[in-house]
């Protein structure tokens, strides 16, 4: 029963039009002399797993010049799109006259709001004063005030 590790002889996968290469020892540490020694060899580097792609010994001639786009997804704040409220920043004072600061978050909520011009319920995440302001006003005027197109949500 064999073992292979790392410092074996390197091991070459293909996968279409790219080599994978397990470098002779250690995770590589990028510093001036081997940025060099990659940008020669045409490699490069990962610094997470210690793999080296090479374009240039699997497939000779062609260009593989794309960039990765992972897709990024919104983190939702803690702000409310109708009326704008955000967090307020408060001291909790102590009966020594210590203050710590503090964060007071906006009350929001997830609601299903019923919306008469598109004949449909719209989920929105609001603040319970904004909701108040719906029931005076309605959904139309409010998302028109604050610049909200309800037909893409």
């Amino acid at each position: 029963m064999a073992l292979i590790t790392a410092s074996s002889a390197p091991a070459t996968v293909q996968a279409s039009a790219l080599c994978f290469f397990r470098p002779q020892s250690s995770p590589i540490s990028l510093k001036s002399s081997s940025k060099e020694n990659a940008s020669e060899l045409g490699f490069v580097t990962s610094q997470l797993s210690g793999l080296k792609i090479s374009y240039d010994q699997c497939a000779p001639s062609s260009n593989i010049s794309s960039t990765i786009k992972f897709p990024i997804q919104p983190v939702a704040r803690r702000i409310c799109p109708f009326t704008g409220k955000k967090s307020n920043r408060k001291n909790l004072v102590s009966h020594s006259n210590h203050k710590t600061k503090k964060l007071q978050f906006v009350n929001l909520q997830y609601k299903r709001v019923w919306w008469e011009a598109g004949k449909r319920f719209v989920k929105l995440r609001l603040s319970t004063k904004a909701l108040k302001t719906i029931e005076k006003n309605g959904l139309d005027a409010v998302a028109k005030k604050a610049g909200i197109d309800l037909s893409k949500k």
